[in-house]
């Protein structure tokens, strides 16, 4: 089946597409322990893992994204699996191709490896070469299994999600959406990355580096710091924006983590999000397949205006 991004980014222009809710949230309510290597699951749990993508899917995602997010080699490698970096991104993609139904899509996952440039003195580690090539195996890997677009997220630094985006259009040349993780500064009511960057600077960086698609992902601030995210991203850019914000704070409750917002309390969250100028929305860490049928719900009221 040939990829579908081009499509994609074209029904972007006229409508407001839904993506999918937590991946590991639902990983770990199926018995995923702290510690074990979510991408394995690709191999061992692989009806676990069509049935959450389907489940987005029948709660109204127009697209959901892989189970590859620390599919790279340089992440793999803590667990002892790097020499099967391309195996279970593969699978991740065919995973979720498997199960999508007609005129909805697959994104393939790409997350943050975890290290820091080595120009970083002196705590970086890695360099630029070998961060493309890490990127450039998982986006070769996953474009083979069948995804249709790319998903870089919850990059913690630009330097890296350049990097990223630059790999996987120059290995691929199928679309990329590229999202960066902001933390609330509340004492300066501000976002800004962990290293500094402020929406605004990060989706010029962003585009700049060839990305279709910007935003933010993950973040401490919910649907209200997400709305004030895109306003900003949208102050400086007319392209296209996503955003996919957690269920608000995480706390534990009986051993397990509960996130602070049940799905219509999030859902309520929406509409800034979509007056700010958002083209794609979801959710993150704590959100469910009920979370996004009440985003959906949201989405559709706007549809139909």
């Amino acid at each position: 089946m040939e990829p579908r991004g081009k499509e994609f980014l074209a029904r972007l222009q006229s409508e407001v597409l839904v993506f999918d809710g937590a991946m590991g949230t639902m990983l770990f309510e199926a018995g995923l322990v702290d510690g074990a290597c979510p991408e394995l699951w690709n191999e061992t749990h692989r009806d676990v893992v069509r049935n959450i993508h389907t489940a987005y899917f029948n709660a109204s995602s127009d697209f959901v994204e892989t189970n590859t997010f620390g599919g790279t080699r340089l992440k793999l490698g803590a667990y002892g699996l790097a020499d099967r970096t391309r195996e279970l991104n593969v699978l991740g993609a065919r995973l979720a191709r498997s199960v999508c139904p007609p005129g909805k899509y697959v994104a393939g996952s790409i997350g943050p490896t975890g290290h820091l440039p080595d120009t970083f003195e002196p705590l970086g580690d890695t360099s630029e070469e070998e961060f493309y090539a890490n990127f450039r195996e998982q986006a070769l890997a996953l474009a083979e299994g069948g995804v249709d677009l790319f998903a870089v997220e919850t990059m913690m630094y630009p330097e890296e999600a350049v990097i990223a985006i630059r790999a996987v259009r120059e290995s691929t040349g199928l679309p990329v959406m590229c999202s960066m993780f902001f933390q609330w500064e509340k004492d300066q009511n501000r976002d800004r990355t962990m290293w500094g960057t402020s929406p605004e600077e990060a989706a010029r960086i962003l585009f700049e580096a060839g990305a279709d698609v910007v935003g933010c992902n993950c973040g401490d601030g919910g649907p209200g710091r997400a709305a004030a995210i895109i306003q900003a991203m949208r102050g400086v850019s007319d392209g296209l924006l996503i955003t996919y914000p957690n269920a608000g704070l995480p706390r534990i409750q009986g051993g397990r983590t509960i996130y602070e917002l049940p799905p219509d309390e999030m859902a309520a969250g929406y509409p800034p999000i979509l007056d700010a100028g958002a083209n794609i929305v979801g959710a993150c860490c704590g959100s469910t397949p009920t979370h996004i049928a009440r985003l959906a719900e949201v989405v559709r009221k706007r549809r139909t205006k």
